[in-house]
């Protein structure tokens, strides 16, 4: 096997329990990533935040990926399919998440929006990778849209007065829904092959591209260095930028788009679990059956 070639095969077959345990790895610290910002921006301006997250992020996985001899894509072709497949898993959701949480958009709602994904996913997936997506599987989705609407219902009654949502939040997630969306299809369609370290290194480099300009020309630069914004930055970097996304790139060369795209299903419910003992806020019978329900949808889509 060269080293271009994916390697998910041969680790299914030699490490089955830790492909087993990968997806819940994925959830668990993927739904840490609304309590990282909700940290983090009152301190600084969203484009910056993120701006300043890609710039130490490349640069980490850059020197990883030399010191452990990773290889680098070969053509330009490569090099373009994974430049695009970063501006949109990378700066277009992640800005559109930031903008909207900043102008005023409560998470929940947040959340909720880019929850549609697995539906759109599956949709669009169906007509342009030709993945089937059965009746079982339909359920499952419909189910877990159906779990994270009575979470995100829960969280909107226990909030005093109408939530705060502007036309720039709507637009910010609005692109965040549709970039991780088409950003899922088309590394799952075009990034097979990607190397992970050096590739992952590579997209960040181009969503920089596209954050920091929009950094300098929109924002001021005012940042607070506290002690809460710090452990955000290293958070965010560490554990979502590196971690969650190595386990993202592995799952969408071990899972169709549709399987992959479900357990988005199970951020929301898993963020509110996590709010609840990080903030104290409350966590009620509702969530609870949201929990399960949506739950329930994601094992009928992934289980085979």
């Amino acid at each position: 096997m060269s080293p271009d070639q994916p390697a998910s095969s041969s680790l299914a077959t030699t490490h089955p329990k830790l492909v087993m345990l990968t997806p819940w790895a994925f959830v668990l610290l993927w739904s840490t990533g609304f309590i990282g910002a909700r940290l983090g921006l009152p301190y600084i301006e969203p484009f910056t935040f993120l701006g300043i997250r890609f710039a130490i992020v490349s640069t980490l996985l850059a020197g990883l990926a030399l010191v452990l001899r990773s290889p680098w894509p070969r053509s330009w072709v490569a090099l373009g399919h994974i430049a695009i497949a970063g501006l949109l898993l990378h700066g277009g959701y992640l800005g559109g998440v930031f903008v909207a949480i900043d102008n005023g958009m409560p998470a929940g709602i947040s959340a909720l929006i880019v929850s549609l994904q697995p539906i759109l996913t599956a949709v669009i997936a169906q007509t342009l990778l030709g993945e089937r997506v059965g009746g079982r599987q339909w359920l499952g989705l419909g189910l877990g849209l159906l779990g994270v609407s009575l979470v995100v219902s829960e969280k909107l009654l226990l909030v005093e007065g109408m939530p705060s949502i502007t036309t720039i939040s709507l637009i910010g997630i609005t692109t965040a829904l549709f970039s991780t969306t088409f950003g899922t299809i088309y590394q799952k369609r075009f990034g097979g092959r990607m190397p992970l370290i050096s590739g992952t290194a590579l997209q960040y480099v181009a969503a920089g591209m596209l954050i920091i300009p929009l950094a300098l020309l929109t924002e001021s630069g005012t940042i607070m260095w506290t002690g809460e914004l710090l452990f955000s930055l290293f958070w965010l970097v560490f554990v979502l930028s590196i971690g969650a996304i190595l386990l993202l790139m592995l799952l969408l060369r071990l899972n169709s788009t549709a399987r992959v795209a479900s357990l988005f299903y199970l951020v929301p419910p898993s963020t509110a679990l996590q709010a609840y003992f990080i903030f104290g806020e409350a966590l009620g019978p509702l969530a609870l059956l949201g929990m399960l329900v949506a739950s329930l949808g994601v094992a009928l889509v992934v289980v085979q």
